[in-house]
């Protein structure tokens, strides 16, 4: 099986991913890449993706790009740069492994705007990761 069908799999089978619209477009060996087009529902107050929605990309990408080298992990630690109101009309998550451990797998993400065909960094993120062995 694929990193692509693999990662697509585990996205199908979480009701959360699901309902926010989260699409696996890319995965290899230690890196994945997620998008979600943006509806109305998914904004804050004034109009931008809200922070949860940025946070849960992020730690959704890493943990993606994570299970393409050690399998399932579960979310020790993660955290958040928002760097501008994240506006656009699509989201995109890139995340990749920094380091692979027994029991641990450090992660970083970017998170980018897409409007007009351009991409625009809006947040970053990182996360420490637990294996499940």
């Amino acid at each position: 099986m694929s990193a692509l069908d693999l990662l697509r799999g585990i996205n199908d089978s979480a009701a959360f991913n699901r309902w926010a619209g989260f699409e696996v477009t890319a995965a290899g060996e230690g890196n994945a890449e997620i998008r979600l087009a943006w509806k109305p529902e998914l904004g804050q107050y004034a109009g931008f993706l809200h922070a949860g929605l940025t946070g849960a990309l992020i730690d959704t990408v890493c943990g993606f790009a994570a299970a393409t080298v050690v399998g399932r992990v579960l979310a020790s630690h993660y955290s958040v740069n928002c760097l501008r109101p994240a506006v656009g009309e699509a989201f995109v998550a890139r995340g990749r492994v920094v380091r692979a451990g027994k029991r641990q797998v450090f992660t970083a993400a970017d998170l980018f705007a897409v409007k007009d065909g351009k991409e625009t960094l809006v947040a970053t993120g990182e996360t420490i990761l637990m294996t499940e062995a």
